[in-house]
């Protein structure tokens, strides 16, 4: 955000006058009669309740209810909870840079995966190798969070291990110097084929502009003639970090974004402040559901100035913008200010908070709700919520079994079973995960818990308890037991018949641990069908 607030003045206003008693009340008013209102409720409840009152729980949630009145991304966060709320945001905390596994309490505390360059890393941490100790005090017994913070702290401290390495078994002791830790925003960039570049940016935290432009001008020296910047499951971040990044594209002096809000400095015009980098290669810009915020700035800004190609699926639809305001007590309110608009001046705000899919994304919005606008070239663009790609491309769907396996740790399991019984795997270029090597983890995952249900017999299963309900089960019970020991499966022939599904994920969890997270890109740069159709596809510009 380009200003930060350090003060808050309210004027409470405690009285009208007898010539304004027949209009609304006035904003200070409303706020003062229930600030009064709540502190005699609170006075009343500490005087009468029967019970001692959990005061702190009562603030906290009276606050939580207040603030999710307005919108998703008005939120209090106090001091405490600060280091997490910044690891959200800005990917970035004091640490050693390594994911940890803690399978049971009593156990030692596994390295799940070291970062690459990370103080872990540099140390010879690896996957497989136990903690034994954290500064002197045994592991067992703490839970993983417990485990989490010792390990983390102010960069420049150090904290030392007790280690039991993954192959040799020997234990060593070693010391590692914690480093603000900072999740890289540019994933991954490289060439496709001979002429296409590729940037996968996964975040918009301070400096991303600088990492995108480094990548974009190293692509042009191998060759690059068109690029493909992919914000799909971008969430988005720094405003200013998503102007400089549209400001390498577009001529210098170019208004990309507008702000307004209910306060003079809320409303801003943001204007591109560099020289660009290239005004000529065409780009494909890829979002879909999960590209929000700062991405919807980058591609909606792109698309407006006709200076790019957007693809993929309609993205989340949240066009708010928000400020950090310093609270008492070291706390921190995240308010919402005012609202974003693409050059064209449409608003990419979702109409309705309650219209949206599962996921949290925009739902179907009618073209009679919405607005049209036009891009610089005179193409017709709308409003009503997220950005809609110039070219839809197919979306991939997985099976129930997929979600499953994936969301409840089975492949990340595995991956972890399958690095400390491998020491030595063939180069990057040349993994692959063979007919054998899937045997072996349906092996491994038939015996742990998931639910292996297909979507046809969790439906079954919805309408079997509907009919008990609704008093037709019995009627109907030679009919309904013929087909549910139809769709009756077990976990091993469910598993061999998802196999195709599940092989790119097993090899992305597998890859990071051995060549670090851009590998993991890498991977499923391999099953990226979307991204094959895009280049498919001519461009809209």
């Amino acid at each position: 955000m380009k200003k930060h607030i350090v003060t808050i003045a309210l004027a409470l206003v405690l009285g009208i006058s007898l010539g304004a008693q027949e209009k609304a009340p006035a904003k200070g008013f409303t706020i003062g009669k229930w600030m009064e209102i709540q502190n005699a409720v609170r006075l009343d409840l500490n005087k009468y309740y029967v019970d001692t009152l959990p005061l702190a729980r009562m603030e906290r949630a009276s606050l939580d209810a207040l603030l999710n009145s307005l919108d998703p991304y008005t939120v209090y966060v106090p001091e405490e909870e600060q280091e997490d709320f910044n690891l959200i945001i800005g990917k970035t905390y004091g640490g050693i840079g390594a994911v940890i596994y803690k399978p049971e309490k009593d156990g030692n505390v596994i390295i799940n995966e070291p970062y690459a360059d990370s103080p872990a890393a540099r140390a010879g941490l690896r996957c497989g190798d136990e903690i034994i100790t954290i500064d002197g005090e045994s592991t067992h017994g703490l839970t993983s969070q417990q485990a989490s913070d010792k390990m983390r702290g102010k960069p420049g401290t150090s904290v030392a291990f007790r280690l039991k390495k993954v192959y040799s078994g020997k234990e060593v002791d070693v010391t590692i110097v914690r480093e603000r830790i900072h999740f890289p925003d540019v994933e991954y960039a490289g060439m496709l084929n001979d002429t296409t570049g590729y940037i996968c940016q996964s975040g918009f935290t301070e400096g991303v502009s600088g990492a995108v432009r480094e990548s974009v001008l190293k692509l042009k020296e191998q060759g690059m003639k068109k690029l493909v910047l992919d914000l799909r499951g971008n969430g988005g971040g720094l405003v200013d970090e998503a102007v400089k990044i549209i400001s390498l594209f577009v001529p210098k002096g170019t208004m990309v974004l507008s702000s307004k809000g209910n306060t003079p400095d809320s409303e801003e015009k943001f204007f591109t402040t560099i020289d660009p980098i290239d005004l000529k290669i065409p780009i494909v810009v890829l979002v879909d559901s999960g590209s929000a915020s700062a991405s919807e700035i980058v591609a909606g800004g792109l698309q407006d100035l006709d200076r790019a190609t957007v693809m993929g699926r309609r993205s989340f639809g949240k066009g708010l913008v928000q400020r950090i305001l310093p609270l008492p007590y070291g706390g921190e309110l995240k308010v919402t200010i005012a609202k974003y608009y693409t050059p064209s001046g449409r608003c990419v705000q979702a109409i309705d908070y309650a219209n949206r899919n599962e996921d949290g994304s925009v739902g179907h919005i009618p073209d009679s709700l919405t607005h049209e606008f036009k891009t610089a070239h005179g193409r017709i663009v709308r409003d009503g919520g997220g950005i809609t790609p110039d070219v839809l491309l197919s979306e991939k769907e997985y099976g129930r079994l997929v979600y499953s396996v994936v969301l409840n740790g089975i492949t990340d399991q595995y991956a972890l079973d399958y690095v400390r019984r491998h020491e030595n795997v063939p180069a990057f270029e040349d993994f692959h995960f063979t007919d054998e090597d899937y045997k072996d983890f349906v092996a491994f995952a038939k015996d742990k818990k998931f639910d292996y249900r297909s979507d046809a017999r969790a439906t079954f299963d919805h309408m079997k308890k509907q009919l008990e309900k609704d008093g037709f089960a019995d009627r109907m019970k030679d009919q309904l037991d013929a087909m549910e020991k139809a769709l009756e499966m077990d976990k091993e022939t469910f598993l061999n018949i998802e196999k195709d599904e599940l092989i790119p994920f097993i090899e992305q969890e597998i890859a990071v641990r051995y060549w670090f997270q851009e590998a993991g890109v890498k991977i499923r740069l391999r099953y990226d069908d979307q991204l094959r159709e895009a280049l498919s596809k001519p461009l809209a510009i």
